[in-house]
């Protein structure tokens, strides 16, 4: 039996479970509850792509269980630019810019996923709790500036061992 709790059955899923999630961070428990009972849980499979570089959508996903790999193309080379698991998420960019796909994100372990729409967003969040709304944006805002930051470090250490 595998103990290893990126390869486990996913969480139960209610409103608890998704505040101590960092996307969800500060939202009141009803929001949270209505959040948990309406979001879709899907399993995918080992290899299968979640969301490729370049469509066009308007969802997001958390994951619950197991573990992705993202990867860029670069030159017609797909690059892993980064690995997620359980409590990441991925796929706000195009809740935010409403542009294509910035990357390919495909399962390296059998794993649960929680998909968000932007009809999701708002139909329980901007239209019913507006100060919900206003929290889960700026949860989004804070992890892109977070990431923001790691790129900026690792552009400067590129670019400084490339003047060496």
């Amino acid at each position: 039996m595998n103990t290893d709790p990126r390869h486990s059955a996913p969480p139960t899923i209610n409103g608890r479970y998704l505040g101590s999630l960092g996307l969800f961070a500060g939202l009141d428990m009803g929001t949270l509850d209505r959040l948990a009972a309406a979001l879709p849980v899907e399993l995918v499979q080992v290899g299968k792509t979640i969301v490729e570089e370049g469509e066009l959508a308007q969802e997001l996903f958390v994951v619950l269980s197991g573990e992705l790999e993202v990867v860029k193309d670069a030159d017609g080379r797909p690059v892993r630019i980064a690995m997620l698991g359980p409590g990441d998420w991925f796929g706000e960019m195009t809740l935010i810019d409403v542009q294509p796909r910035s990357a390919t994100v495909r399962a390296v372990a059998s794993t649960h996923v929680m998909r968000m729409h932007a009809r999701h967003v708002d139909e329980l969040l901007y239209r019913v709790a507006p100060k919900a709304y206003a929290l889960f944006v700026m949860n989004i805002a804070r992890e892109l500036s977070r990431r923001l930051r790691v790129v900026d470090g690792a552009l400067a250490q590129f670019r400084a061992s490339v003047r060496e």
